[in-house]
C-alpha cells in the first residue's frame, strides 16, 4: 500500500481513542495544546510538571494570545487525530512537517530545524545508515523515522514502540540493533546510557512546526504572527538555548 494510505489508516484508527468524547468545550480564555511528553528536551514531565522547549513555546504563545494553556498528553500517534477531531487547538510535539501530515492538518511556519540520528550499542559494527540493512530498527510509532525507515528498509525490519525510552531499553537488552530518532533526544539518551552511542552520521533533515486544524485559518495566522514576533525579539532563541547548550 502507498505510504499516504497507510498514514490515513493510522489517523483514522487513532481517532477511536477520542470516540464518545465530543469536541473540546469552547473556552475563549483557554488554548489546548496536545503533545507526547516523552521526548526530552522538547517535551517531558518532571514529576507532575511539563517541561521542555515545546512546552515553553506553547506557554509563550498562550501568553501572547492572553489565554491560559491546557496541555493534553497523549500517545504520539494520537496527536494528529486530536487536531483533526478538534480535541485540541494546537499540537507542539517536535512534529516534523511532511506532505502526508499536511493532508490532514495545517502547519505553521517552522520554529526549529533538526536531523535524525542513530543509536547503537558499543561494538555493534554499525557505523552508517546503510549498515542498518537487515537489522532490527527501533522507532516510535508514527514518528518521521517510522515513516522514512519503513519505506527504506521494509516493514519486516521495523520494531515500533510507543515511547523512545522503551526503544532504548530494547536496544540495551539486545532485542533490537538500533534506534532512529531526532538529534537532541538521541544525544540525551546516549549521555544517560554508557552502553550505547550516537553515530555522527546524521540522517534526513527536518523542520518542526505547530499543527493546527485545517479549518482554523484565523488561528494559523495568529500563531504565525506570534512566531515572527518571538523570533525577532530573541525569545525563541532564549528558550532553545535554555535546553540545548
Amino acid at each position: 500500500m502507498k505510504k499516504s494510505f497507510l498514514f490515513l489508516v493510522l489517523v483514522l484508527s487513532s481517532c477511536l481513542v477520542f470516540i464518545g468524547c465530543g469536541d473540546k468545550k469552547n473556552d475563549d480564555n483557554k488554548i489546548i495544546m496536545v503533545t507526547n511528553a516523552e521526548f526530552p528536551p522538547y517535551e517531558y514531565k518532571d514529576k507532575n510538571d511539563f517541561k521542555g522547549i515545546d512546552i515553553e513555546i506553547a506557554n509563550l504563545i498562550a501568553e501572547k494570545m492572553g489565554k491560559e494553556l491546557e496541555i493534553l498528553d497523549v500517545e504520539f500517534d494520537s496527536i494528529i487525530p486530536a487536531i483533526v477531531s478538534n480535541k485540541a487547538d494546537i499540537a507542539l510535539a517536535a512534529l516534523t512537517v511532511t506532505e502526508d501530515r499536511k493532508e490532514n492538518v495545517s502547519f505553521s511556519d517552522s520554529y526549529f530545524e533538526t536531523s535524525q540520528n542513530i543509536l547503537v550499542r558499543y561494538g555493534s559494527g554499525i557505523s552508517k545508515v546503510s549498515d542498518l540493512k537487515g537489522k532490527k530498527i527501533g522507532v516510535q510509532t508514527g514518528n518521521i523515522a517510522d515513516i522514512n525507515y519503513t519505506e527504506e528498509f521494509g516493514e519486516e525490519n521495523i520494531e515500533r514502540f510507543n515511547k523512545h525510552v522503551d526503544a532504548v531499553e530494547a536496544l540495551k537488552n539486545k532485542r533490537i540493533d538500533a534506534v532512529v530518532l531526532d538529534h537532541e533526544p538521541a544525544k540525551f539518551f546516549a549521555s544517560e546510557n554508557d552502553e550505547i552511542v550516537m553515530l555522527n552520521n546524521v540522517c534526513k533533515g527536518e523542520e518542526y512546526a505547530v499543527a493546527i486544524n485545517k479549518n482554523n485559518q484565523e488561528l494559523l495566522d495568529e500563531i504565525n504572527n506570534i512566531l515572527v514576533e518571538i523570533k525577532k525579539s530573541g525569545e525563541l532563541d532564549e528558550i532553545i538555548k535554555k535546553y540545548i547548550k
